[in-house]
C-alpha cells in the first residue's frame, strides 16, 4: 500500500525500536513526543503548521498570477505530500523520470510532466504502459535534439508520446541552445508519427544569483524566448493539442517566473505551469537566502513568506574538548551538498522544552554519522545527552535519506507521518 505502508523499527530509522509495526496512518494516534524521548535520534521531522502554511502560500501566488502549478515531486518523492499538493490546488506533479512518474501514478497523480528527456527503449515502453493502463493520465516529457527523436522512433511504440521542446541556456544542462534549432526540432517532431508536440519548457534555476536586476534580466530573456517559440510554432500549426503547455520555474526566482508565464494571446488556450518543488518544506540555508529576495520583491515580510518546516533532531554524543560537541547525525541524515546544516534549537536531556540555539553555534564539518558543532564561546553548557535541532540547506537531499518522516505539532508531538519512495 503506497499511501499507507507498514512502518517498523527494522527498515525505518527513527522509528521507536520497541513499538509494533504500524500503518503510516496509525502513527499520529500513538501520542509519541520527540522531546519526551519516545523516538530514537537522529530523526527528521516536518512541522505541521509550517507545511500547511507553505502549501497555501505558494498556491495563492500562482493563483494570483493566473497560472497553473505542477510542483516538482523529486524534492520529496512522498505520495502523501503529492496528495497534499494536489488537494491544495496543484494542476499536477512534475517528475524527473519514468520511475518517479510510476510512484506518482500509484499515488493517484493523473496529470504530470516529466521535466527531462526520455529516450531509452525500456523507459519509453514503461511510459507507454502507464499511459495505456491509467485512463486520463497525461505525462508529456522533454525533447531537445533530433537524435532523441530518432531513438524514440526506433523504439517502435504504438501510440505517439506527448512532448515539449526544451529551450536551454549556454553552459547549462539539457535544452536546445539555439532558437532556430528549437523551431527546426519542433518541425521534426510534428512530422514524426511517434510524437505529438504539446508545448515548450525551460529551466532558469541554476543561474539565479539573488541579485534582483540580474535575476530579472535572466527570467525576462528566457520568458521572451518561450513566448517567441510559442508564436512561431503556432504560426506554422506545429502544436497538436487543444491547449499549449508552457512551463518553467525552479525554487529560487519563482515569483519572477510566475509573472513571466502569464497566459499568452494565442489561437488556442495556453496552460502555463510553474514547477517549484523545494517550497513545500523550504529550508534554513540556500533557499532561505533566495526567498528573502523573493519576499522583498513581493513586499512580503520574511515571517509571512515561506517557512522552514524540515528539521533533523540529533543527540549530543560527545563533548571531547572545550568548544566542541559531536552530534549523532551526519551526511547519512541531513543535506551537506549545498551548505552545512544550521543549529536551530536545543533541549536538555530529560526536558520537554526547546530553546533557540545561540547565534554563535555553527556546524563546520560532517562525516557519515557525525556533525561537528562549534560552540564558539557560547556553549550554554551543552552536555552529552542533550538534543539539538538542525535546519538544513537543500531539502531534496535530506528527503532521500529517510524512508519516513514524522509530522509534528509545535510541541513536537507526532501527529502524522509521511513516507518517501526514492
Amino acid at each position: 500500500m503506497l499511501l499507507d505502508p507498514l512502518l517498523d523499527p527494522v527498515r525505518f530509522k527513527g522509528y521507536p525500536p520497541a513499538a509494533p509495526a504500524l500503518r503510516r496512518s496509525q502513527v499520529g494516534a500513538q501520542g509519541w513526543n520527540l522531546l519526551a524521548g519516545d523516538l530514537p535520534l537522529p530523526l527528521a521531522v516536518i512541522r505541521r503548521e509550517a507545511l500547511a502554511h507553505n502549501l497555501g502560500w505558494m498556491q495563492r501566488l500562482v493563483d494570483e498570477a493566473g497560472i497553473g502549478f505542477a510542483p516538482h515531486g523529486k524534492t520529496t518523492m512522498s505520495p502523501q505530500l503529492f496528495q497534499a499538493q494536489l488537494a491544495a490546488g496543484a494542476w499536477g506533479i512534475t517528475f524527473a523520470n519514468v520511475q518517479q512518474l510510476a510512484v506518482g501514478v500509484a499515488a493517484g497523480v493523473r496529470r504530470a510532466l516529466i521535466a527531462n528527456q526520455v529516450l531509452q527503449a525500456a523507459d519509453l515502453a514503461a511510459l507507454a504502459a502507464l499511459v495505456h493502463g491509467h485512463s486520463g493520465l497525461r505525462a508529456p516529457f522533454l525533447v531537445d535534439s533530433p537524435e532523441q527523436v530518432a531513438l524514440i522512433e526506433a523504439a517502435g511504440v504504438a501510440e505517439p508520446f506527448e512532448v515539449l521542446v526544451e529551450l536551454g541556456l549556454p553552459g547549462g544542462r539539457t535544452g536546445a541552445r539555439d532558437d532556430a534549432a528549437a523551431l527546426a526540432l519542433a518541425r521534426r517532431i510534428h512530422a514524426s508519427p511517434a510524437l505529438r508536440l504539446v508545448g515548450v519548457e525551460a529551466y532558469e534555476g541554476l543561474w539565479a544569483t539573488g541579485d534582483d536586476a540580474g535575476d530579472a534580466a535572466l527570467v525576462e530573456g528566457l520568458m521572451a524566448r518561450l513566448h517567441a517559440f510559442v508564436s512561431a510554432a503556432e504560426a506554422e500549426s506545429l502544436f497538436e493539442a487543444d491547449e499549449v503547455i508552457v512551463s518553467a520555474g525552479g525554487s529560487a526566482v519563482f515569483d519572477l517566473v510566475a509573472q513571466g508565464l502569464r497566459p499568452l494571446r494565442t489561437a488556442r488556450p495556453v496552460q502555463a505551469l510553474l514547477r517549484s518543488g523545494c517550497y513545500v518544506t523550504h529550508d534554513d540555508g540556500a533557499y532561505r537566502r533566495y526567498v528573502q529576495a523573493v519576499n522583498r520583491r513581493l513586499g512580503c515580510a520574511d515571517a509571512s513568506g515561506l517557512r522552514a518546516a524540515l528539521e533533523v533532531w540529533c543527540v549530543v554524543q560527545s563533548c571531547p574538548e572545550p568548544g566542541l560537541a559531536i552530534l549523532g547525525a551526519g551526511k547519512r541524515d541531513a543535506s551537506a551538498d549545498w551548505g552545512l546544516p544550521v543549529p536551530l534549537k536545543f533541549a536538555r536531556a530529560g526536558e520537554r522544552h526547546a530553546s533557540a540555539a545561540p547565534a554563535a553555534w555553527a556546524i563546520d564539518k560532517m562525516n557519515d554519522q557525525h556533525a561537528y558543532l562549534r560552540l564558539n564561546d557560547a556553549g550554554a553548557g551543552l552536555q552529552v545527552g542533550d538534543r539539538v535541532a538542525l535546519g538544513i540547506s537543500h531539502p531534496c537531499t535530506t528527503f532521500d535519506k529517510w524512508r519516513w518522516m514524522a509530522v509534528v505539532d509545535e510541541g513536537y508531538t507526532v501527529v502524522d507521518a509521511v513516507t518517501t519512495n526514492f
